[in-house]
């Protein structure tokens, strides 16, 4: 039987949740339910002083929102310490690793003395071979044998073989003096215990992969598949950063993007499958495949994003639109929806989200909705209502309280009212459009009366016409 796939993600809570760390979250994610495997989170806290329970909570509410649900509890780093420090011990057990008592000073003198005669600074320790019965009394580091000949080749399904010589490799320290264990240790022996076979991380981890391949090597355990993608780079083509703009998933869904078109627009982002640029869930998950993960660092393109959001707006569900529109309004502090407006939101859906790129451009749209009576008229929509317009308006209130409440049946009325008066249909429509929306740019007069209903309409349309009274 082939092995299960097992993927990871492992943020640092130091921070929010970067747009390249859940673009990371989302291909191990892909991966991982596109084979039947199981996507892992860990959270990577060793640095006490950096992590925040702020950032753990960033870090879970982003992934929640983009919908990256993880199989079982998130693991915390800093709590399996004592079994890293463990394996660590047995290395030193079995002659893999050795007790370091240089000192910091003993070590930055000869680093200095290098650099000053121009040799490498890559520093050997005395100890390595040291007999234990010349040990002093004093602190050490506990530090793994490096291999010192020939050549450690990492072999990434992305980056191809990279091949780094053993000569270039330091015996890297394990436990520190006090007993703490390094995040180099912590990352391998987690992924070993938590059975990841595949690591999907960023290519500024790719020389990582050599030192901890070290110690799975040193343990006898099998390697897991790498993968090291390319970063994120802004539309300059330099690294991702502030004045680019947002960084924290937490900033996207605040503009209004649905999580669906994320999702779509990250797993594009440096991955390609053909030429397709729209596609759902299910697709994703069935074509992503880390082969298809180009080289070159992918380009963040906000126009792009918005065209692949909007196709997502008019794609999905209503009620999983209304329902991811109400996280939008609570994530950015706006009052919740009414029941009576939910129910004219959903109704009115479909005249809504057709060329709507986020949620504030939905909700832009639904004003017509949101407005309360009576309601207030904008300038450029104000001049629609004259005396004239207001007389029209109040003899065709009445006709419309006896009207089919179809499209078919206003639109006939109200067509058959305007040719009774010698104009177009379209000579009416300003007057209701600011009757019904207080602005001259809505969705169809038509749209807009049926959604808001035969009793709403007629109000508004008196309002309107009582104006000058």
């Amino acid at each position: 039987m082939p092995q299960q796939v097992v993927t990871r993600f492992a943020p640092s809570p130091t921070g929010y949740l970067h747009i390249g760390g859940a673009r990371t979250a989302l291909f191990n994610w892909l991966y991982a339910r596109g084979r039947g495997g199981k996507f892992l989170l860990r959270i990577e806290d060793t640095d006490r002083a950096r992590s925040t329970p702020e950032a753990s909570r960033a870090i879970l509410d982003g992934l929640a929102w983009l919908g990256l649900d993880h199989d079982g509890e998130a693991v915390s780093q800093f709590a399996r310490a004592p079994r890293h420090a463990e394996v660590a011990h047995q290395l030193l057990a079995e002659g893999r690793a050795y007790k370091c008592f240089a000192t910091q000073e003993e070590i930055e003198i000869f680093r200095e003395t290098a650099r000053a005669e121009g040799r490498s600074t890559l520093y050997r320790s005395p100890w390595r071979d040291a007999d234990p019965a010349t040990y002093p009394d004093a602190p050490f580091v506990i530090r793994i044998k490096a291999p010192l000949e020939g050549a450690t080749v990492i072999r990434d399904v992305v980056q191809g073989d990279v091949t780094i010589r053993n000569d270039q490799l330091d015996d890297m320290v394990l436990l520190r003096s006090d007993g703490t264990p390094v995040y180099m240790l912590a990352v391998a022996v987690d992924d070993h215990d938590m059975g990841v076979t595949h690591v999907i991380r960023g290519d500024d981890h790719l020389n990582n992969a050599a030192r901890q391949m070290m110690i799975y090597e040193a343990m006898g355990w099998p390697l897991p598949v790498y993968a090291h993608i390319p970063l994120i780079h802004g539309p300059d083509g330099k690294k991702l950063s502030k004045r680019h703009g947002a960084l924290g998933v937490e900033e996207y869904q605040k503009m209004g993007y649905p999580a669906s078109g994320m999702r779509n627009y990250l797993a594009r982002l440096g991955w390609s499958h053909g030429d397709d640029e729209f596609f759902s869930d299910a697709q994703a998950r069935a074509w992503f495949d880390i082969t298809g993960i180009g080289k070159s660092p992918a380009r963040l393109d906000f126009k792009k994003l918005e065209n692949l959001c909007g196709q997502h707006i008019a794609a999905m569900e209503d009620a999983a639109l209304l329902h991811e529109l109400c996280g939008f309004l609570a994530a950015t502090g706006q009052s919740p929806l009414s029941e009576d407006k939910m129910f004219l939101l959903e109704r009115g859906m479909y005249c809504l989200k057709e060329r709507a790129k986020t949620f504030p451009e939905l909700l832009d749209k639904a004003a017509f909705i949101l407005a309360e009576r009576p309601v207030v008229t904008e300038a450029a929509a104000a001049v629609h209502l004259d005396d004239v317009s207001r007389g029209i308006l109040e003899e065709l209130t009445p006709q419309l309280q006896n009207a089919t409440w179809t499209r078919d049946g206003i639109e006939e009325l109200v067509t058959q009212f305007a040719e009774d008066h010698g104009m177009k249909f379209g000579k009416l429509a300003g007057p209701l459009r600011a009757a019904l929306a207080g602005r001259s740019a809505t969705p169809s007069v038509l749209d807009m009366m049926l959604v808001l209903g035969r009793d709403e309409t007629t109000a508004r349309l008196t309002d309107a016409a009582r104006l000058g009274d």
